[in-house]
């Protein structure tokens, strides 16, 4: 390869990927090209004009930088790639999804993705030479691919818990589709925007909402003579009852479970009553779960000194 620095600095921003286009600007010929491509020479064919500059398996992130350079100067990743960049749980990533403006015509190819859009973000974060769709967007646009309504409320409430997006923004982004594939996506924004933090809580909410008991608030601060106390799941301020769903995969840490242990110490000293329930106990005892709640309820009272901030959206 011709010792020129832009194609350096190419192939170090590029991890190694290179488009034809660039190469054949930088100087390397057309039989350049097929000699470094041949079955035993040192690069390898990505995608159509796409190359990796060295052999054996090419990474994740090498993967994502041909699919930007096959889509073309204005395309992002979106989707799982996206919020597996920014931190999001519950997407796996089996292809790389690409947007593109409506206008460019490039297709699905291999392992890309593409996602034509007269809706492109005018904002994005960049790593490199690799651009993703900021969460809101990503999030949407994985939630769409999603079939079980599990996996859709894992995703976003994992962007809202660890304030990635707020519930404004993901309303937002909702309000600018019109799609109806995105009927799990609005469903699931309800959830949240009433409160819910986690899969297990959405699912806390169904068994509640399909019982006939009391209808809680989800997620509301609660202050004891005015100094914050805790943030319950579930919350019958009539009654002084709280619901814990004790999940350890929605703790973020060994700190934050602690702290839930902590919290339920608090709120007894309170004179709260705490359900604990958890994930299992949901699916396979709905009943059981129902009857305790109740039974705490029909015995609560209100607990003094303690008042409730709702969540904010």
């Amino acid at each position: 390869m011709p010792d020129d620095r832009n194609v350096q600095w190419l192939l170090a921003s590029q991890r190694g990927v290179l488009s034809r286009a660039q190469a054949l600007a930088d100087g390397i010929t057309a039989a350049g090209l097929r000699h470094r491509l041949r079955p035993d020479g040192p690069w390898q064919r990505l995608l159509r004009g796409v190359y990796l500059t060295s052999t054996g398996a090419p990474t994740s992130i090498q993967l994502q930088v041909a699919a930007l350079l096959y889509a073309g100067p204005e395309s992002l990743i979106t989707g799982p790639t996206a919020l597996a960049f920014h931190g999001v749980r519950g997407a796996k990533a089996r292809k790389v999804d690409v947007l593109v403006p409506a206008s460019r015509a490039v297709t699905s190819c291999g392992f890309v993705v593409i996602h034509r859009t007269r809706r492109m973000p005018g904002q994005w974060t960049q790593d490199l030479a690799i651009r993703y769709a900021l969460p809101p967007r990503a999030i949407a646009d994985c939630v769409r691919g999603l079939d079980r309504l599990s996996d859709a409320r894992t995703v976003v409430a994992s962007g809202v818990q660890q304030r990635l997006c707020t519930i404004r923004q993901l309303a937002d982004e909702l309000a600018g589709r019109h799609d109806a594939r995105d009927t799990v996506f609005r469903r699931v924004l309800a959830e949240v925007a009433a409160g819910i933090r986690s899969a297990p809580e959405a699912e806390l909410r169904e068994l509640i909402r399909s019982s006939g008991l009391a209808v809680p608030l989800y997620n509301p601060d609660l202050y004891l003579n005015g100094k914050f106390l805790a943030r319950p799941d579930a919350w019958w301020s009539q009654s002084g009852v709280a619901v814990e769903v004790d999940s350890k995969e929605w703790h973020l840490s060994p700190g934050d479970w602690q702290q839930t242990l902590r919290r339920h110490r608090r709120m007894t000293a309170a004179g709260i009553f705490v359900v604990h329930v958890t994930p299992d106990q949901l699916r396979t005892e709905p009943l059981q779960v129902v009857a305790d709640i109740a039974a705490a309820l029909e015995c609560g009272r209100p607990a003094r000194g303690v008042t409730t901030r709702p969540v904010a959206a």
